[in-house]
C-alpha cells in the first residue's frame, strides 16, 4: 500500500488492488464475455482499476453454483451453531483488516475514511456476528389443535438469494443483506453497485478465507441493466433483496413477477422530513438539520432533506444554519478535519446540480452554496434553498446530494401535513421537548422510522424500512432473518379417526 499524504502529513495508506474479477464458486474469474469497465476515484476523477464486467452468462454460472451449494452442498444442512463459527470468524477477519476495507470504500465512494474506520466497517462486524447468535435459535412452532392432529411448523432457508446493494454504503449494505442470509442457511449471488465494487471483492476474499464454503457466496459487479437484470428475472433465484432507487425497485419488482413469482424485498428511496418546533433547543435542531442533509455528502436514503421550522424560531434557525453551512468542511475524505468528501460518481455529481438549477429556476430562494468546490473532483458546497413550496421539484425528488429545502410552518396539523405531502415515507424527525407534540408527530408521520431529537439512530435489532414508495421489507433485526426463511407446516394424525 502508498502512503498518501495531506498537508504534509503522512497518516494514511491507499491499498493495492488485489482482487478484481467476478467471485463465483469460491474462486475469482473473468467475465465470460472478458468485458471490464472502470471504477473512478470521486476525489480526483482518475480511474483507479478495470473490474470484470459479469452479464446475464456470469449471472448463470453464478446461480447454477448457488443453487448446487443449496441443493447438495453443506450450507443449508450445516447446524446453525457452526455456521455461527463461520460467521464469527469472517468478523474477526473484518476487524483485522478495518483499515484496508475504510481505505477502498474511501477512494471509490468518496466516503469520509475516519467514518468508515469508525463506524461502516465496526458495524460490519458487529451485523455479522448479531445474525451469527440467530443462526442455531431458527425453530418453529408446535400447535394444540381443535382436531385429532399433531401439527407443527418448520423454519427452512428460502433457497437461493439474488442481491442488489446500492454504493453509498457498500460495506453495510453488504452484510444487512448477506448476513441474516446466511444465517438462515441460504445461499447467494450478491452484485454489489458499478460505482463501488472494491470493497465487496475484497470481502469475497475474506470470506473464503473464514470458511465460507464454495458456491455460497457470489459476487458480481456488473451493471444493472446487464447483470441486475439477469438477476432479477433468474428463474433459478428464490428471492431478492434490493436497495436502490424507487425507479429501480420498480423494474426490480415486475422482472420478479414476471419470472417465477420470487418474493421481493425493498429498501428504496426517501425524501425524509424533519419538523422542528418552537421549543426546541435552536443550536441542537440547526446541528441535527445540517447532519441530517450533510452525513455521508447527502447521499443517502434518510437524509433529513426537508427542513420544516416553526414560524416562532424561523428566523434565528435560518441565521444559524446559514452561519454553520457556510463553516462547513469540503476536501479530501481521507483529512480527518473534512467533513464532507466528493460525491460518489459524475452522474451523480451532475445530476445534483441538475436538480440546484431547477430550484433557482422554479423561485426558490439559494441561501447558500449551490456550486462546485474547486476545479477537481465530484465535491459540491453544502446547498440550502429557502422559500421552497410543496410543490416544487426540489421538495419532492429524492436530489441524494448535500441540498436542503428549508421553509416554515405554524401549527402542528401544518407540519405533519407537509411532512406526509410526498410519495415517500422512509424517515422523519422531529425536534421538541413537548412529550405529547413528539407522541402526537410520531404517530401521525407515515415513515417507517421516527427520530425524535436525533439522526441516523440505527440499531441492530430495530427493523428498518419503508412505507408508501420507499418499499416494503425491513432490513436489520429478526423481521431481516424472517425474509429469508419459508414456514412449512407438518400434520400427523394423533390416532385412527373416521374423519381423518
Amino acid at each position: 500500500m502508498d502512503n498518501l499524504s495531506i498537508n504534509g502529513d503522512s497518516f494514511i495508506k491507499i491499498p493495492t488492488i488485489k482482487f478484481k474479477k467476478l467471485f463465483i464458486n469460491g474462486g475469482f474469474v473473468d467475465s465470460v464475455s472478458g468485458k471490464t469497465f472502470e471504477t473512478v476515484d470521486p476525489r480526483t476523477e482518475e480511474v483507479i482499476t478495470k473490474i470484470a464486467e459479469a452479464t446475464k452468462d456470469d449471472v448463470d454460472i453464478a446461480v447454477k453454483a448457488a443453487r448446487e451449494a443449496f441443493d447438495n452442498g453443506p450450507w443449508p444442512r450445516m447446524p446453525g451453531a457452526e455456521r455461527a463459527k463461520i460467521m464469527v470468524k469472517w468478523a474477526t477477519l473484518i476487524e483485522q483488516n478495518q483499515e484496508e476495507i475504510a481505505a477502498l470504500d474511501t477512494i471509490d465512494g468518496g466516503k469520509l475514511y475516519s467514518w468508515c474506520k469508525t463506524v461502516d466497517v465496526p458495524e460490519a462486524a458487529n451485523i455479522l456476528r448479531y445474525y451469527a447468535g440467530a443462526a442455531d435459535k431458527v425453530h418453529g412452532e408446535v400447535f394444540k389443535t381443535s382436531r385429532n392432529l399433531h401439527m407443527y411448523t418448520l423454519m427452512e432457508p428460502i433457497g437461493v438469494v439474488g442481491h442488489i446493494i446500492p454504493w453509498n454504503f457498500p460495506t453495510i449494505m453488504f452484510f444487512a443483506k448477506a448476513a441474516p442470509c446466511l444465517a438462515a442457511g441460504c445461499t447467494m449471488v450478491l452484485k454489489p453497485a458499478e460505482q463501488t465494487p472494491l470493497s465487496s471483492l475484497f470481502f469475497a476474499h475474506l470470506a473464503k478465507e473464514a470458511g465460507i464454503p464454495d458456491g455460497v457466496l457470489n459476487v458480481l459487479p456488473g451493471f444493472g441493466s446487464t447483470a441486475g437484470a439477469a438477476i432479477t428475472s433468474h428463474m433459478d433465484i428464490d428471492a431478492v433483496s434490493f436497495t436502490g432507487s424507487t425507479e429501480t425497485g420498480r423494474r426490480v419488482m415486475q422482472a420478479a413477477a414476471l419470472s417465477n413469482l420470487k418474493p421481493v424485498s425493498l429498501e428504496l428511496g426517501g425524501k425524509s422530513p424533519v419538523l422542528i418546533f418552537d421549543d426546541a433547543d435552536v443550536d441542537k435542531a440547526v446541528d441535527l438539520a445540517l447532519f441530517g442533509i450533510l452525513h455521508n455528502k447527502g447521499e443517502i436514503c434518510v437524509a433529513y432533506s426537508r427542513v420544516f421550522v416553526q414560524e416562532g424560531i424561523y428566523d434565528e434557525f435560518e441565521k444559524k444554519v446559514l452561519e454553520k453551512a457556510k463553516n462547513w468542511v469540503v476536501g479530501d475524505p481521507f483529512d480527518p478535519k473534512v467533513q464532507q468528501g466528493p460525491q460518489t460518481s459524475k452522474a451523480q455529481f451532475d445530476k445534483i446540480l441538475s436538480y440546484i438549477k431547477h430550484g433557482k429556476n422554479e423561485g426558490a430562494t439559494l441561501l447558500t452554496g449551490g456550486k462546485q468546490v474547486g476545479n477537481k473532483g465530484y465535491y459540491i458546497e453544502p446547498t440550502i434553498f429557502t422559500n421552497v413550496k410543496d410543490d416544487m421539484l426540489i421538495a419532492q425528488d429524492e436530489i441524494f446530494g448535500p441540498v436542503m429545502a428549508l421553509s416554515k410552518f405554524k401549527t402542528i396539523e401544518e407540519g405533519i401535513k407537509k411532512a406526509n405531502n410526498t410519495k415517500y415515507g422512509l424517515a422523519a424527525g422531529i425536534v421538541t421537548k413537548n412529550l405529547d407534540i413528539a407522541n402526537t408527530v410520531s404517530r401521525s408521520i407515515r415513515a417507517g422510522i421516527i427520530w425524535i431529537n436525533c439522526y441516523f439512530a440505527f440499531d441492530i435489532d430495530c427493523p428498518f424500512g419503508g412505507y408508501k414508495m420507499s418499499g416494503y421489507g425491513r432490513d436489520y433485526g429478526l423481521e431481516a432473518l424472517h425474509k429469508y426463511l419459508q414456514v412449512k407446516s407438518v400434520a400427523t394424525p394423533i390416532y385412527n379417526s373416521p374423519w381423518l
